[in-house]
This record gives C-alpha cells, structure tokens and sequence, in this order.
C-alpha cells in the first residue's frame, strides 16, 4: 500500500550523526535493516515500517538495548535537533518543555506522549498512532529517556525519574535503573516514566524567549494544517484512543481538547453522517481487540483500558460487537500479534 506524504517519518539528521558517533554509520543501518540507502535517506522520510526496521537495526548492531539506549541519548547533540524538538529546549520550564513537546510530537509520528500530574507525580505515557503495531524496545526507551535529558539538559539539574515502566524485555536493567536514577519495571502493560512533580517546576537555564517567538508561530500553523488534513472522526477517534483508560472519554472533554463547543463538535460529527456515541463505541471496539491480542492483559484490564467501571458492562459490549466473550474470542486468536 502506497503511504501518502503525510504519513510519512522524517528522520532527523541528527540520528545519524549520533550514530556515527557511536560507530554506525547510514550503509550500516540501510544493510542491516535490509533497505535501500536511497530509502533511509529520503528527504520526504519513511513508512511506519521501515522507521521500525531503522531502529530495530540499530539495536541488532549494538547488541545491548540499555546501552543503545544510555549511549545514543548522550550522543544526540541538541543542536541537530529539527526546530519541533529545538523549540523544546528553549521552553521556560520543565513543563512548559514537556507539554511542548507532547504537542509537536503529532507533527513527528508514530508515537504520542500522554501527559498526566497528580499528587506528586507527572506521567508520561508513549502510545502508537497504529495501535495494532508497537515499536522496537530500542525506540520505546530511546524515546522516554529523551524526555528526562530534556530535563536534565534544559534545568542543568541531575534530574532523576520516580519510576520507569517498559513493556519490552529491555537488556542490562541495572544500567537503565542508573542512569533514569529510579526502579526500572519490565513486562508492565504500558510504557511509562512517572516523575517527581515538583521538578516540572525547575525553570530551563537554555530559556530562550526570542527564539521562541521565532519557533512558535511557525510551528503553531505546521501543526494546525497537519490536524486540518485529518478529518474530525479521525481526529475525535484518536484522543479517545488517547484518554480512554483516564476516564475523559465524555463528548465535553473531547470537546475541550480540539477547542470547540459541544454544540459544534456535535454539528461537525453530524455532517460526517456519525455520531460522538457511535465513534465512542468503534474506538472501544477496535481498542478491545488490540488489548484482547496481548495475553499479558487479563479481561479486567482489558475492560477498565476502554473505559468500562466494570467486567460485565464490558461483556455485554463485546458480545454485542462480536457475537462472543471475550475469553472466547482471545482463544480463538491467540496467535494474533498486538
């Protein structure tokens, strides 16, 4: 299937001059991901695949995911940073950075960063655009433990995380557990580094608010034309995706997140001949299968993930959807990769 443009992952050049620090250069990716030069070069950027296929490379050839992952985040100079992640780095706190960088991560698919505080703690939890494929282990920890180095680099703090959660066996944990500075979590059911709330406070020595004022607006309109080429079921259908196991899966709070009105969410859906309840319910579905596909989720788990307070609402649901339980339903995919 031919991916449209927009699609499609621009690869930084940074990456492969971090690379080459380490050793690797772009022929030794290319040959061991089994892609054309031309393909990993292309200044339009690649598919979802070949992205993965990249970084999986990386870690067949270094060997070790910790050490791919603590040696490449150390590497990768700031200042080759494309102007989205650059823009970060300038914020004036550690939140501001985070929050930044959550929202111009839609212009750098696949993955999302959900951000949440409470109590004492910030979340921050890494999902996929494409909820049926999962990216390498090597990309996961590369792309959490970038979050704590802006962190560290913008506060000039020695910033340590509260806890870190990988669903992905992950190599050497102790050394992970060194340099994230906190309890490293193996087999968990997501993604995840938990930090300490009180360092989003920290203000960034590397503030810069004339760049900012150069970056932002730029930015700002390059993320409002890559939303407007979504369509609002699209669009709707992925923060629910995104907010569904936090309990915010109501019209308002959708609402809330693309800016508009109740009223005008409910009149756009209506034009696009769907409802908020209808999307609501295809998103469950879709998202209970991908969950149903890992053997590791008990039907508990799989029921609160899609926003269901209890197991029989959730039973009843998915007969109706697919004419089985889901225990059944698992059994006769088992071998269905999430």
């Amino acid at each position: 299937m031919t991916s449209h443009v927009s699609d499609l992952i621009k690869i930084p050049q940074g990456l492969w001059s971090g690379l080459r620090e380490l050793g690797f250069t772009a022929q030794d990716i290319a040959r061991q991901a089994q892609l054309p030069l031309s393909t990993i070069e292309e200044p339009a950027g690649v598919t979802t695949a070949q992205y993965f296929a990249i970084w999986q490379a990386y870690s067949d050839l270094i060997g070790d995911v910790s050490q791919g992952i603590i040696k490449l985040s150390t590497a990768f100079d700031t200042a080759h940073y494309p102007p989205s992640v650059l823009a970060t780095y300038h914020a004036r706190d550690y939140r501001d950075a985070l929050n930044r960088m959550a929202m111009y991560k839609q212009l750098c698919p696949p993955e999302n960063l959900q951000i949440t505080e409470e109590g004492e703690s910030c979340q921050i939890e890494l999902n996929w655009d494409s909820v049926k494929q999962s990216g390498p282990a090597m990309l996961v920890g590369i792309t959490l433990a970038t979050l704590l180095e802006l962190g560290r680099r913008g506060t000039g703090q020695p910033i340590h995380a509260k806890l870190v959660e990988f669903s992905h066996p992950m190599g050497d944990v102790e050394s992970l557990e060194a340099y994230f500075g906190c309890r490293i979590r193996v087999g968990a059911e997501c993604n995840r580094m938990t930090l300490y709330r009180r360092d989003l406070d920290l203000p960034f020595v590397t503030y810069n608010e004339e760049l900012l004022e150069i970056l932002t607006p730029a930015l700002d309109r390059a993320l409002d034309e890559h939303q407007g080429n979504k369509s609002i079921i699209q669009t709707v259908k992925w923060i629910l995706k995104r907010s569904l196991a936090g309990g915010r899966s109501d019209m308002l709070s959708v609402a809330r997140d693309l800016g508009m009105s109740e009223r005008t969410l409910q009149r756009r859906l209506t034009e696009e001949k769907t409802s908020f309840k209808q999307l609501l319910t295809q998103v469950r579905h879709e998202q209970a299968l991908s969950y149903l596909a890992d053997s590791m989720l008990d039907i508990k788990e799989v029921a609160f993930l899609i926003g269901y307070e209890d197991q029989n609402s959730f039973y009843r649901a998915f007969r109706l959807w697919e004419g089985t339980t889901p225990s059944a339903w698992r059994s006769q995919h088992r071998g269905l990769a999430r």
